[in-house]
């Protein structure tokens, strides 16, 4: 039975490799360590630990392999439970509250998101756009407010933070385009 209605974010990574490809706990602390990804961290203090409570809540399933050889590992397999778990997450809506306050989570949706097929990608990326679209008005008027009111720096701060919303929505206009005149190889399937 699912418990939450958010994933944290090493969470949402851990299930979301997890279901591209059975994955070791080691093979995890090695990917979180050599990508970008390892922001999530790295560390054996917290991945081993959220293994361990995602096999609990049985979203996870590990399997001992090379169980005969020197170093056997566990390997861990996402469950059907595990699988709703993630599909839930990914197909949750682009919330002007997730574009505040959780974007580093809604970004890390995305690579997985793929997995659900091109559709499911572009009503990502649409609602991202929209929401993050809608935002950068309600940050001006709020500069344009307090302009004479706050410091150079500060003014210069908030002109950083609208200019950065600003380039995410072109990203997302972008990846939309290319996504919508992308022609899927068909000896690779239909995704």
């Amino acid at each position: 039975m699912m418990k939450q209605n958010h994933i944290s974010e090493l969470r949402l990574a851990i299930i979301g490799l997890i279901s591209m490809q059975p994955q070791s706990g080691y093979s995890l602390r090695k990917f979180f360590s050599t990508t970008p990804m390892g922001r999530f961290s790295s560390s054996p203090g917290a991945i081993y630990p959220a293994l361990k409570r995602l096999e609990e809540e049985g979203w996870i399933a590990g399997a001992i392999d090379n169980a005969d050889s020197l170093r056997p590992k566990k390997v861990y397999s996402l469950t059907e439970e595990g699988t709703r778990a993630l599909h839930l997450e990914l197909t949750k809506a682009v919330t002007r509250e997730d574009i505040i306050w959780n974007l580093d989570g809604l970004i890390l949706r995305f690579p997985f998101i793929e997995q659900l097929g091109l559709s499911e990608v572009l009503r990502f990326l649409t609602q991202f756009e929209e929401e993050v679209s809608r935002y950068i008005p309600t940050l001006e008027n709020y500069l344009d407010g307090v302009s004479e009111e706050i410091t150079l720096c500060g003014r210069l701060a908030m002109q950083q933070g609208i200019d950065g919303y600003r380039g995410m929505a072109r990203w997302a206009r972008h990846a939309i385009e290319e996504i919508s005149t992308h022609r899927p190889d068909p000896t690779q399937g239909e995704n």
